[in-house]
């Protein structure tokens, strides 16, 4: 591809964009917390502790209902998450994702908005929820349409 002018001030202005969101007060809360999260070994154990009932989770998901364990597991796995959920530097943390999150995707439909107003642009954290992945197929892929 040849370098154009155009391009080039696009790139440019795509840098200064990218430092402007590094710089801003969201993006050091989410980092904060990030740190914060990943320092306290408290959490990081109830982190662990999830993940290891969860994999146990998937494996009786063959089965369902009929795994011997699938209550057991299914309740440890409610607790396990409640418990990590409940965790001070976790719950900080989910909250300053989403605000980050928010705040990129207000950027990415601020961005595709200026190109045209049928450009499909995931919103409200759809990237972070399970009401659907925002790949825009409208529901072709498996995921659900909101």
């Amino acid at each position: 591809m040849i370098a154009t002018l155009e391009y080039v001030d696009i790139l440019d202005r795509s840098e200064i964009l990218g430092k402007m969101i590094l710089d801003s007060e969201i993006y050091e809360l989410f980092h904060d917390a990030k740190t914060a999260l990943a320092n306290d070994p408290v959490a990081q154990q109830l982190i662990k502790d999830f993940n290891a009932v969860k994999d146990q989770y998937e494996d009786i998901q063959r089965f369902g209902r009929y795994h011997p364990d699938y209550s057991e597991i299914m309740k440890l796995v409610r607790s396990r998450k409640r418990e990590m959920d409940l965790n001070d530097k976790v719950a900080a943390y989910k909250i300053a994702e989403r605000q980050f999150q928010s705040l990129l995707d207000e950027i990415s439909q601020y961005i595709a908005f200026s190109v045209s107003d049928k450009i499909k642009v995931p919103k409200d954290g759809g990237a972070l929820t399970d009401s659907g992945c925002g790949c825009g197929s409208g529901g072709g892929c498996g995921c659900k349409v909101s």
